[in-house]
Parts: structure tokens; C-alpha cells; sequence
């Protein structure tokens, strides 16, 4: 017989094997008898303590220089998960199946007894061991900025001429908060809100990065329209000697948002439309396009007559002609005979007017709420 056919330990015949086996050990201990081989053989590599840094106000653990968001709902689900990450399986098993119980020590000590089986060597195999987690708490990055009040930038809502109204302060707000939950989902965690300070003159929104500041300017200008200017204000410089700034975002909201009537000089009352690029709406006596010259912008020289929550709800008594109608004054209940814009369906019983001290005028269907 061939040297190969007895286990180069013991000394015991070893088998031939037809198939090779599992991983296709080389060397000595592939030629090792089973009763060698598994003398020595761990299943499991797993230590026999570690700790877990963890963040007492939000839960996130610390894994490297990073701290990671867990999404488990108590210690002994970080516990387990932990503790799967720190386990090694042997490289010849297959089939491999564990099981952990979990027992609470104390509250800050969790011993995992795990219990595995596998297949080695064509033969099951068990094996059990205890973990020992300890729980260091700490607090994160995110949560030491938040409890500093750290913030570096701000987004400042304001008016052009005027001061923002309670609707747009709210949806500014709003829009803030979901651009900071988006980021939230995609796992950033230094996005959040510092502090919202609400006053006459709008709101200042107070953000932990100048990316957030930003993209929250630029998302409240793209639903209301105005312009955004930003400055910055040194404030430190970092380890390497790096100026750090903070970054205020000035969003100025337009004065003639959409809904606005206005009266432009040398022009009819225009319902405004649109406050993206130059100002758009549409003429209250013809019905007719308005868009205010490049150089005027958002801001032409007009007077405000109103807006459309000022709408009040009239008869529509008669259409005189193409262009001209009757309608019942809201106030006096007196009949007016008023311009017929091109948007006034001749059919209806009741129409929506704005009155003013110049008159009356009648507004879109699809500009008011009815």
C-alpha cells in the first residue's frame, strides 16, 4: 500500500476517497484520518467577547470610524446582529445552520448562546459557543451636532417688498423638512434640521450642511418662483487648517406671488399666472396673455388690487355683448356692467368677481376655489 492510505498522525488506515473533498483541501491534513482531523477542527471562529459602541440617543452603532443606523428596535436585535457579523465558518463546511439564544445580563450586557451544525467531511457536526456582548454607550457624531445646535448653513424665507404669508412660510417649512427626510432615506446621516426660527419678516431654516441649504433654496424658488442669493461667514478653520464657512441662502419670495391681481401701469388688471423668469398671468377685460416686459422681470411697476381668495361669488345677469357683461355688485346687490373676458363661459348663472375701489372684474373658474 501506498503511504497515502494511512493517516500521517496515527497511523491508522484512511479509506480512499473517490471524490474530493469539500473546498479541495491539500497537503497533510487532507490525508488525516476523520478522528484527527475533527481533534482540532473549530467549526465556528467566533470571539469570545466584544463590545458595541452604540449611540444612547438614537441607537446607531459604531462600526469602524463610521456610525451606522441599525434600525433594530432594542439591544438584543444589535445583539445578534453584532454578533453574525464576528462569526467565521470553517471553509470545509456546507450546510452550515445555526441558532442563537440571547440572555440579558444586565443593561448593558448580552451573552448570545449560539449553537451551529454543519456537514464536514461528508459527517455532521455540532458545535456551541457563548458570546458575551458588552454595550458601550456613547453619543454620535449626528447627535452631539444636533445637541450643539451646530448648524452650517441657513435658508432665510423672505419677501420682495413684503413680508411671506402664512401659506408660503408653512410650505417653505414643509418643503424643508421633506428635502431633509429624503436625505434622511438614502442613509445621510448629517442631514437634519438645527432650528427653525419663525418671525414677521419670514423664517431662517438652519441646516447641518451647505448641500442641504442649497438644495432646499433651490426647491422652495422652483415652486414659488423669486430669486436666491447666497453669502458666506468665516467662522473657524478645521484641523488641517482649512477655512470653514457657513452659508446663507436668501430665498426672496416675489411681491406679486401667484394669485396676485395687479394693475401694471399703462395696462389692464392682470390675474398673475406665473412668477418663473418674467412675470405671466392673464388680462382681467380681454382675457388676453400678459407677460411683463425682460427688464421689469418679476416685478413690474403695478399696483396690488388683491387676490383671488378676495373672490367673491355673483350673479351673472346678462351678456350684453362680446364685449361687455351684467353682474350683480356682491355688496350693493346693484346691477354693473362690466368687461367680458375672453375665459367667461356666456351660460353660467354665477361668476366670481374681485371687487375694488377701481371696479369689478371677473376672475378665471380655474383661478378660484368655487
Amino acid at each position: 500500500m501506498s503511504s497515502g492510505e494511512f493517516c500521517p498522525r496515527c497511523g491508522d488506515s484512511v479509506e480512499p476517497r473517490e471524490e474530493p473533498l469539500p473546498g479541495n483541501p491539500s497537503g497533510r491534513r487532507s490525508r488525516l484520518c476523520n478522528g484527527c482531523f475533527f481533534a482540532d477542527f473549530d467549526l465556528v471562529d467566533a470571539p469570545d467577547e466584544f463590545t458595541v459602541r452604540i449611540c444612547a440617543r438614537c441607537g446607531a452603532v459604531k462600526r469602524g470610524e463610521q456610525w451606522v443606523d441599525v434600525g433594530a428596535e432594542d439591544y438584543t436585535d444589535i445583539a445578534i446582529e453584532e454578533t453574525t457579523e464576528t462569526l467565521g465558518i470553517h471553509v470545509d463546511a456546507h450546510d452550515v445552520q445555526w441558532m442563537v439564544e440571547p440572555e440579558q445580563i444586565d443593561q448593558n450586557t448580552v451573552v448570545m448562546h449560539c449553537f451551529f451544525s454543519g456537514i464536514v467531511r461528508e459527517t455532521p457536526i455540532e458545535a456551541d459557543h457563548d458570546v458575551r456582548v458588552r454595550f458601550s454607550r456613547e453619543t454620535c457624531t449626528r447627535c452631539s451636532r444636533i445637541a450643539g445646535d451646530y448648524y452650517a448653513s441657513t435658508v432665510q424665507i423672505r419677501g420682495e417688498d413684503r413680508s411671506p404669508t402664512d401659506e408660503e412660510t408653512t410650505r417653505a417649512i414643509e418643503i424643508a423638512r421633506e428635502f431633509v427626510a429624503e436625505r434622511e432615506a438614502t442613509g445621510d446621516r448629517n442631514a437634519f434640521i438645527s432650528e427653525i426660527d419663525e418671525g414677521t419678516e419670514g423664517a431662517d431654516i438652519r441646516l447641518s450642511t451647505t448641500r442641504l441649504g442649497r438644495g432646499i433654496a433651490d426647491r422652495i424658488q422652483r415652486e414659488f418662483g423669486g430669486r436666491v442669493t447666497d453669502s458666506r461667514t468665516l467662522i473657524t478653520e478645521d484641523e488641517d487648517g482649512n477655512e470653514v464657512y457657513r452659508v446663507t441662502y436668501a430665498v426672496r419670495l416675489p411681491p406679486y406671488p401667484a394669485g396676485t391681481i395687479i394693475h401694471p401701469e399703462d395696462d389692464d388688471p392682470v390675474l398673475v399666472r406665473s412668477v418663473h423668469g418674467n412675470l405671466k398671468g392673464d388680462r382681467l377685460t380681454t382675457g388676453e396673455r400678459y407677460e411683463a416686459a425682460s427688464e421689469d422681470g418679476i416685478a413690474p411697476d403695478a399696483r396690488r388690487l388683491g387676490h383671488v381668495d378676495d373672490a367673491e361669488e355673483t350673479t351673472l345677469v346678462a351678456v350684453e355683448d362680446d364685449n361687455a357683461v351684467q353682474v350683480l355688485d356682491p355688496e350693493t346687490y346693484e346691477s354693473k356692467t362690466i368687461a367680458r373676458p375672453s375665459y367667461l363661459d356666456p351660460d353660467a348663472e354665477t361668476v366670481a368677481v374681485l371687487k375694488h375701489r377701481t371696479g369689478l372684474h371677473v376672475l378665471p373658474d380655474d383661478a378660484v376655489e368655487r
